[in-house]
């Protein structure tokens, strides 16, 4: 519930500056990133299920106490300390799923996960707008720590640890002749490269959209929050049967995040229509079909490559590009609209999604090119 307000309640209850604002935001994706490396590496040494219930309780009591920091330093602080908690939940999430989930079908059990988040971020921004309007931001943090903790202690109760089953023979000389080589992988590294970008273009949902909400169209709280419960309603109840009809077919994942890539963009690209309020809801559209087309393939991409006994460690590497996005989107994002103006920042968000698409198209033909010098083997 916080995180679509953030920019909002900094600006209007706290009166920070878009650079202030970007700023506490980078701190933002700085916290998110410390804290994926942290809990990609201790997943590996202590177990996914430890830092699961750790990172959700303890984030829950710190969202308790953020609403009574205004200080500019002291939030930058704050927030900092608040993601490096909270942010060691991801990629043990992603590590746990091969607990739970055969590998086969690793990339549904992805996408069901995704449609959990997504069901409580279809109704998240919604209740957070309502409790802003009749009870102040002061609310939101209270249910936004209450909803982690009550979550957390439901997990703990009804889901108890369970060991990652032990890889085929194939799988492991697979998994084996692949760990040395995943860091000169130069497909995968490209690969990261596009997600970033493709995670700087939808951060921008939660750092100037809202804010461009209110300037350009005089949006209230509820009005925001409704447009983004459109997302997550439309991911809900789309996303598992487009995945289950591109894993049917065996559609080439890489080319999935490459057309949502561009979806990105040309849903950035519409935001120049700046004289119409209905192109808010055309741009949401465009927005959630990259969104179902982007996040699910490229989480079973990133999770494909990584060695047996060092997920934690490539996860944390997958899951700290989309911080590092949230970082670049907060500060260029702020910092563009600062300078030149939100028109300035849509053009360059579409020009940045186009140099993304390129990147995709590129990992394609490389990837392309793999597959045929080992069917030729």
């Amino acid at each position: 519930m916080v995180l679509p307000f953030l920019s909002k309640y900094l600006y209007e209850d706290l009166h920070f500056s878009e650079l202030q604002i970007g700023n506490i935001l980078v701190c933002f994706g700085l916290g998110s990133m410390l804290g994926s490396w942290l809990g990609g590496k201790l997943s590996d040494k202590i177990g996914f299920y430890k830092i699961m219930i750790f990172s959700l309780f303890v984030s829950g009591l710190m969202f308790f106490g953020l609403q009574y920091i205004t200080s500019y330093i002291g939030l930058c602080i704050a927030v900092f300390s608040i993601m490096v908690v909270a942010d060691m939940f991801r990629p043990a999430m992603f590590v746990s799923i091969g607990a739970y989930a055969k590998p086969e079908n690793r990339t549904r059990a992805l996408t069901l996960v995704r449609l959990a988040i997504n069901l409580g971020f279809a109704a998240g921004p919604a209740l957070g707008g309502l409790i802003i309007m009749n009870i102040g931001y002061k609310g939101l943090f209270w249910a936004d720590g209450a909803t982690c903790i009550i979550a957390i202690l439901i997990f703990w109760m009804l889901v108890k640890e369970k060991k990652k089953p032990a890889e085929s023979k194939e799988t492991k000389a697979l998994l084996e002749a692949n760990r040395e080589s995943v860091f000169k992988d130069r497909p995968f590294w490209i690969f990261l490269f596009m997600c970033v970008i493709t995670g700087v273009l939808f951060f921008q949902l939660f750092t100037t959209i809202p804010l461009y909400h209110k300037k350009q169209f005089n949006l209230n709280e509820l009005q925001t929050g409704l447009l983004l419960t459109l997302n997550g309603v439309l991911v809900f109840f789309l996303e598992m049967p487009i995945v289950s009809y591109i894993e049917r077919n065996k559609l080439d994942k890489v080319k999935i995040v490459t057309i949502g890539c561009f979806l990105m963009t040309i849903s950035l690209f519409l935001l120049l229509i700046n004289f119409w309020a209905g192109v808010l809801i055309i741009m949401m559209l465009f927005m959630t079909v990259a969104e179902m087309f982007a996040f699910p393939f490229s989480n079973s991409f990133a999770i494909s490559r990584a060695p047996k006994g060092h997920e934690g460690r490539y996860m944390a590497i997958f899951t700290m590009s989309f911080s590092a996005a949230h970082i670049l989107s907060a500060k260029i994002g702020m910092g563009v609209v600062a300078a030149y103006g939100y028109q300035m920042n849509w053009l360059f968000m579409g020009i940045l999604g186009l140099i993304g698409t390129a990147a995709g198209y590129w990992v394609m033909q490389l990837v392309a090119k793999e597959k045929l010098k080992v069917e030729n083997q």
